[in-house]
C-alpha cells in the first residue's frame, strides 16, 4: 500500500520529525498503517509494544524523564480502549504525551463497520485537547494546537488525542496548506513573574524562622535554580515522587526522613509546582497549623489548589527562582539554622539506621529473603547516576525509601501500578549509558509482564528487580466488617525468571544472600535482564501497618483523619 508523500499521513510524521520526536510507541492496526508507514519513511524509530496501556505509559515515562515530548500510537476500537488508563495516569500526572489513533473511512461512520467508535467522547474528560479530524487539510493545524495544549502552553500540560478516518490519513494536503508556521518547532515560553508578588515572597520568605521548600512536577526544569534558593536561605527540603532526585541526597537542605515533623513545625512553606494533594494532606491546618504558604508554578492548578498562597506567582519556576534570589540580594535569612540543622542531623541519623537496618535485615522464618536486604544490594551496585522505577503495592513502600538516584519515577498520584516494566523500557532507551532499573512487586509486574518481550526485541538494556513474595495483600480499614484485619489473595511464587529466559531474555531466580551480590552484578553486564527474586511475605512494610500500603509519601497522613476531626471540632 503506498502512501503520497503529500498525504496527511506523511504530514503528520514530517510534522514530528520537525517537532524533535525520535521514537513512537505504538502497536499496529489497520486504522493506523498510513501513520506507522510515514513514521518509518521518516526515520522516526517505532518501538512496538505487546498491549496499547503499555505504549501510553512508555510515552508518558519518555516525557517526565526526558522534558520532551512522549507520542503513542494506538488502532481504533480495542486498541484505543486498551490505552485508557495510560491516558487517565498521564492526565493525573499532568504529563506532555500525544495519542494517535485512526478510525473508519468516512463513507463507512456510523454503519456498524469493523472497530466503529467514537474516541473523543471516550478521553475527553482525560484529555487537554481530544478531536477526530476528518479533514486531510486541517490535519496540521490541529496537530500544532494538539502538541501546544500537551505540553502547556497556555493551560495545564497533560494528555492529548486526536484520531483520523483512515481515508483522511490517505487524502492529499495541497502544497499551498503545507504551512511553515504549523510544521515548525516552537520555543517553549518562560513566562516572567510579576514584581510585586516576588517582594511579597522574598518578605516572607526571608522574614521566617522555619521554612520548608516542596517541590513537584512543575519543577523538574527548575533544580539549579532551586539549590540556589536552598543555599541562600538555609531552608529544608521535602521532595516528593514528582521530583525524586532534583535536589541530591546529600544537600544539607534535605530532610526526609523526617517529613512528618517538618511539616508541623514549618510557619512558611514554599512549594514549587507542587499541588497540595492527598499525599501533602491536602495543605490542610491538621498537620501544616498555622503555616502561611507561598505558592509558585507555571501552571493554575499548582497554584492555588486546597490552600490559597499569602504570595502567589503564576510564571515559570526557575524564572521566579532566580528572581527571588536576585531580589533578596545580600539580605541576610531569618531562618532558625540550629532549626535546620537539627531536622538535617535527626535526618541523617534515621538515614544511616535505615541503610543499616536493611543491609542487615534478615531472613524470614521460612528462610527467604527480606525485601529490604535485596534493595540494599541493588543500592549499593546501581550507584550515583541511575535512574530507577519502583512499583507495587506492599514492595513500593519498601522501595520508595530503600532506593534513592537522580531521576525516579512511581505509579504517581494516580496509583497506577503495573506501570514498572513499561517506564522501565522507556527510560533505558532514553538513556542507554546509565544503568536503568525496575523495582517492581510481582502482583504490579504482572500487569505488564509481555512487555520483557518487547525489552529483548528492541534491546532495551533494562535491569527488572521482581519482589516475588506470592502475595496479593491489602489492608482494609473498614471496622464494621474486617476491624482492621488484613485480607488479600495469595499467588504461587511463579518462575518469572523462567518466563523471561523463554523470550530471551538474561534472567536468574534468587532465593539466597549468597546468590544476591553475584546475580545483580551479572544483570547488570547482560541487560536487558530480569531477576526473580524471592522474598517472604513474612515482611510488611510500615504504610501496611498503617493502612497505607501502595499509595507513596503518605506517613503524615496516617492519622490526619483524626487530627482533621480535632482541628475542625468534631
Amino acid at each position: 500500500m503506498k502512501i503520497s508523500p503529500d498525504s496527511a499521513a506523511d504530514l503528520i510524521a514530517r510534522l514530528l520529525k520537525r517537532r524533535g520526536v525520535s521514537r513512537v510507541f505504538a502497536l499496529c492496526g489497520g486504522h493506523i498503517m498510513p501513520i506507522w508507514m510515514r513514521l518509518d519513511a521518516e526515520g522516526i524509530s517505532i518501538i512496538d509494544v505487546r498491549d496499547e496501556r503499555a505504549a501510553v505509559h512508555m510515552a508518558q515515562a519518555h516525557a517526565e524523564l526526558t522534558g520532551e515530548l512522549g507520542v503513542a500510537l494506538v488502532t481504533a476500537g480495542p486498541g484505543m480502549t486498551n490505552a485508557i488508563t495510560g491516558i487517565a495516569n498521564a492526565h493525573v500526572s499532568r504529563a506532555p504525551v500525544l495519542v494517535l489513533s485512526g478510525g473508519n473511512p468516512r463513507p463507512q461512520e456510523n454503519r456498524g463497520g469493523l472497530q466503529d467508535m467514537d474516541h473523543t467522547q471516550l478521553v475527553r474528560s482525560i484529555t487537554r485537547y481530544a478531536r477526530t479530524v476528518r479533514e486531510p487539510s486541517l490535519v496540521l493545524q490541529e496537530l500544532d494546537e494538539a502538541i501546544s495544549r500537551a505540553v502547556g502552553d497556555g493551560g495545564e500540560p497533560g494528555p492529548v488525542f486526536i484520531d483520523f478516518p483512515v481515508d483522511t490519513l490517505r487524502g492529499t494536503v495541497p502544497k499551498a496548506l503545507q504551512l511553515e508556521e504549523h510544521l515548525a518547532p516552537k520555543p517553549r515560553r518562560a513566562t516572567r513573574p510579576d514584581a510585586s508578588e516576588v517582594e511579597k515572597a522574598v518578605e516572607l520568605l526571608w522574614s521566617a524562622r522555619r521554612v520548608l521548600v516542596i517541590s513537584g512536577r512543575g519543577a523538574r526544569g527548575a533544580g539549579p535554580e532551586l539549590i540556589v534558593l536552598l543555599d541562600r536561605l538555609g531552608a529544608v527540603y521535602l521532595d516528593t515522587g514528582e521530583s525524586r532526585g532534583l535536589v541530591p541526597d546529600d544537600h544539607p537542605s534535605v530532610v526526609g526522613a523526617m517529613r512528618g515533623a517538618v511539616m508541623g513545625d514549618a510557619d512558611v512553606v514554599l512549594t514549587v509546582g507542587r499541588r497540595l494533594d492527598f499525599q501533602l494532606a491536602y495543605g490542610s491546618p491538621a498537620v501544616f497549623k498555622d503555616a502561611k504558604f507561598v505558592r509558585i508554578s507555571d501552571t493554575a492548578s499548582e497554584l492555588r489548589d486546597n490552600r490559597r498562597g499569602a504570595a502567589e506567582i503564576l510564571a515559570s519556576p526557575s524564572e521566579t527562582l532566580r528572581a527571588i534570589v536576585a531580589l533578596a540580594a545580600n539580605r541576610e535569612s531569618a531562618v532558625d539554622r540550629q532549626w535546620a540543622a537539627k531536622l538535617r542531623t535527626a535526618h541523617q541519623e534515621r538515614a544511616a539506621k535505615l541503610r543499616q537496618s536493611m543491609a542487615t535485615a534478615p531472613v524470614g522464618s521460612d528462610g527467604r529473603l527480606h525485601p529490604n536486604r535485596v534493595l540494599s544490594a541493588l543500592q549499593d551496585a546501581i550507584g550515583n547516576d541511575a535512574v530507577v522505577i519502583t512499583d507495587g503495592g506492599d514492595f513500593l513502600s519498601f522501595a520508595r525509601v530503600g532506593l534513592s538516584a537522580p531521576l525516579m519515577l512511581d505509579p504517581g498520584p494516580f496509583g497506577c501500578i503495573g506501570i514498572g516494566v513499561p517506564y522501565g523500557i522507556a527510560a533505558s532507551l532514553a538513556f542507554p549509558d546509565k544503568p536503568v532499573v525496575v523495582a517492581t512487586g510481582d502482583g504490579a509486574f504482572g500487569f505488564n509482564a509481555i512487555e520483557v518481550d518487547t525489552a529483548v526485541r528492541h534491546k532495551a538494556p533494562v535491569l527488572i528487580v521482581v519482589a516475588n513474595n506470592g502475595a496479593w495483600q491489602i489492608e482494609v480499614h473498614d471496622q464494621t466488617v474486617t476491624h482492621g484485619k488484613v485480607v488479600g489473595t495469595k499467588l504461587q511464587f511463579a518462575d518469572h525468571a523462567a518466563m523471561a529466559r523463554a523470550f530471551g531474555m538474561h534472567a536468574e531466580r534468587v532465593e539466597t544472600e549468597e546468590q544476591l551480590a553475584p546475580a545483580i552484578k551479572r544483570a547488570l553486564a547482560n541487560r536487558p535482564a530480569l531477576l526473580d527474586m524471592v522474598v517472604t511475605p513474612e515482611a510488611v512494610s510500615s504504610d501496611a501497618k498503617t493502612g497505607l500500603a501502595w499509595v507513596p509519601d503518605l506517613q503524615p497522613l496516617a492519622a490526619w483523619d483524626e487530627a482533621e476531626r480535632k482541628w475542625r471540632g468534631t
